[in-house]
């Protein structure tokens, strides 16, 4: 039979989040890109939650923004509600998460996409990786065949299948073998992949019910509104441009009675009944997984959260389930607010094929084949943000190697994307990977706040942030830098205009000069206050006054981490060379030397994180090392 045959550069397997950010930065560096999808309606698609960040996603978004990303400038055009989380507390932990118009979103995402020079779409489903033997015998990746014959020769490949391989959802005893929101499944990819030898895996995970609007009464409900002041994901995006009218979203609980509908059928559940194969993400349980886990619990948080502007379908966080849909439509009707509650959409669990743990290098490429790359769900991590995240950097990657250069590998004191690949990489998970904060050992650094300072400039160095971008950052990091040693140098004394101010503030009074910035350390005190008593000082941005006062009131913390990273660098820079020989190492304890021919890890500092690993073994690891290089 003929054959139809295409040539391209690099072929991006899915058009989800992370398909979206491989095909942009490929695109974007230069290279004919072809995204492959089994839907275009489903680019860019939210078929769970419609928001975008949260507690220590919405420092991803940010970062990737600032290597060059887009999911920051597509929420910041479509979102419907925008709220700044945890601002009782430290700028750590401060983090930004937007309600999503999800059609927009979508819509918006493709737009992009179709008008992004070199970058081709196409509806169709891979069914194979094509491959070739290279010099040194690994196999090399040079095509894909799609389900209708046709070959696409390129010398890249980056799978962002999500959680469309093999897919099949679950309410209750009804079955169907589709991906998300009803889409057509990928079922034949699995085969190749396996032929290759690639290690899968199956997971699962799970989305809550749609209910329609008329239906709920929102008065018997806590009322969650937007920030007054929107701040922007995207660092291009102008303040000024988002200020706008915003949706509410709503918050109830459940009760007794819902824990009781639910624990007397958990045997027509599939997750109980052991129908579903699958490990469930154990940071985003089932409302089924919350009752049983946490039976001392009265009451679990419920919120409802508007779809878009132009539905009227709102969608229940915090209740995911597989539960037959009799069950769900009793269960759901018990928690106040949705007593008379329609669903639109019945809530369902999704199993799928990922990696295996142990197959992933650093930079995103399967180990054992060149020139494959994968990103996001199918690299065993949950969440949008996560996957948009992983698309970047393989993305990057992929085109770094096309070009002969260095992979961009982000640490863990770089970036919390460093910490997110490098957990995916060096970590046996044994469910879907979650972000968060408490992951990130340096996260005082890894501000969200901070992230263009921290990663602007590998963007620029890779192609995917202008001159003018970059530059800014640059003007950003100086005017930083002066004000704060201006106000280190600017004493004030004891007069009575200053005596008089900080009795006003309920502030102690000064028995010797100090200076401006031994006075906004003061919690009473901050940068905007002292400018009663600062009459020299320029203006300045929002945004370099707040790294100012962060660097001030937190220096002492700062400093100490900054001592920690430095130490951390040390292992880091410990390479393990690709050739070594673990057998060779007597004195390694069994279980060290298998994890650590699983795992292949290029440092000593990414072998010390390696479960299994102790830091005995790393002392004698060390000392192999030294051995070797004195041979």
């Amino acid at each position: 039979m003929p054959e139809a045959r295409i040539k391209t550069d690099i072929c991006v397997v899915g058009a989800g989040h992370a398909g979206c950010e491989a095909a942009l930065a490929c695109a974007r560096l230069g290279f004919d890109t072809t995204i492959f999808t089994v839907s275009v309606e489903s680019i860019a698609l939210m078929p769970c939650n419609p928001n975008i960040g949260g507690t220590s996603k919405g420092h991803l978004v940010r970062e990737l923004d600032a290597l060059g990303g887009e999911m920051g400038k597509n929420i910041d055009k479509t979102f419907i509600q925008s709220k700044m989380l945890n601002v009782s507390k430290g700028p750590a932990v401060h983090s930004l998460r937007a309600q999503a118009d999800k059609a927009d979103y979508t819509r918006s995402m493709r737009q992009v996409l179709e008008n992004q020079e070199n970058l081709t779409i196409k509806q169709g489903e891979v069914c194979e990786i094509l491959t070739k033997e290279g010099v040194d015998g690994k196999p090399v990746v040079c095509g894909v065949r799609i389900f209708t014959g046709t070959i696409y020769e390129c010398k890249a490949v980056i799978l962002c299948t999500g959680t469309y391989l093999k897919a099949r959802c679950l309410c209750g005893e009804s079955i169907t073998y589709t991906g998300p929101n009803g889409l057509q499944a990928a079922n034949h990819l699995t085969e190749s992949l396996e032929k290759l030898g690639v290690k899968l895996r199956r997971f699962k995970t799970g989305t809550p019910a749609r209910m329609d609007k008329r239906s709920l009464d929102f008065s018997k409900m806590e009322e969650q509104v937007g920030d007054e002041k929107i701040i922007p994901f995207s660092f291009s995006t102008n303040p000024a441009d988002i200020q706008k009218e915003q949706v509410s979203c709503y918050l109830t609980y459940t009760n007794e009675k819902t824990h009781e509908i639910i624990r007397g059928n958990l045997d027509r559940s599939p997750i109980y009944a052991g129908i579903i194969e699958g490990t469930g993400p154990r940071y985003c349980p089932s409302i089924e997984d919350k009752v049983v886990k946490f039976a001392d619990k009265e009451r679990h948080q419920v919120f409802i959260e508007p779809e878009g502007l132009y539905t009227n379908e709102m969608y229940v966080g915090g209740m995911s389930s597989s539960l037959p849909e009799d069950v769900q439509i009793a269960m759901y009707r018990t928690v106040p607010g949705m007593e008379n509650c329609r669903i639109v959409r019945n809530a369902y669990a999704i199993e799928y094929d990922c990696l295996e743990s142990g197959e992933l290098t650093p930079s995103l490429e399967i180990k054992n084949i060149s020139g494959l790359f994968s990103a996001g769900q199918f690299n065993g991590s949950s969440g949008y943000e996560e996957a948009a995240a992983q698309g970047l950097i393989a993305g990057i990657n992929a085109c770094l190697q096309l070009k002969g250069k260095e992979p961009l590998i982000l640490d863990r004191s770089e970036a919390y994307i460093g910490v997110l690949i490098d957990d995916l990489v060096t970590k046996d998970n044994r469910e879907p990977y979650r972000m968060m904060t408490s992951r990130a050992e340096y996260r005082l650094l890894l501000r969200q706040d901070n992230a263009d300072l921290r990663l602007r400039k590998f963007g620029h160095q890779v192609g995917l942030v202008s001159d003018e971008q970059y530059n800014h950052v640059l003007e950003k990091e100086k005017q930083i830098a002066e004000e704060v040693a201006r106000l280190k140098e600017t004493k004030v004394g004891g007069n009575k205009e200053v005596q008089a101010f900080l009795e006003a503030h309920n502030s102690a009074a000064l028995r010797t000069a100090a200076s401006l910035a031994e006075l906004i350390c003061r919690p009473e005190l901050d940068y905007d206050v002292l400018a009663e008593i600062d009459k020299d000082r320029e203006p300045l941005s929002e945004e370099v006054i707040e790294q100012v006062l962060i660097n001030i009131k937190y220096e002492g913390y700062i400093e100490r981490q900054l001592r920690q990273v430095e130490q951390f660098k040390k292992t880091e820079k410990r390479r393990i060379p690709a050739d070594i020989d673990y057998d060779d190492i007597s004195s390694l304890r069994l279980e060290a030397r298998q994890k650590l021919k699983m795992f292949k890890p290029i440092s000593v500092g990414q072998a010390s994180r390696i479960s299994g690993v102790s830091p005995a073994d790393i002392s004698v690891l060390l000392i192999y090392l030294e051995q070797m290089n004195r041979r």
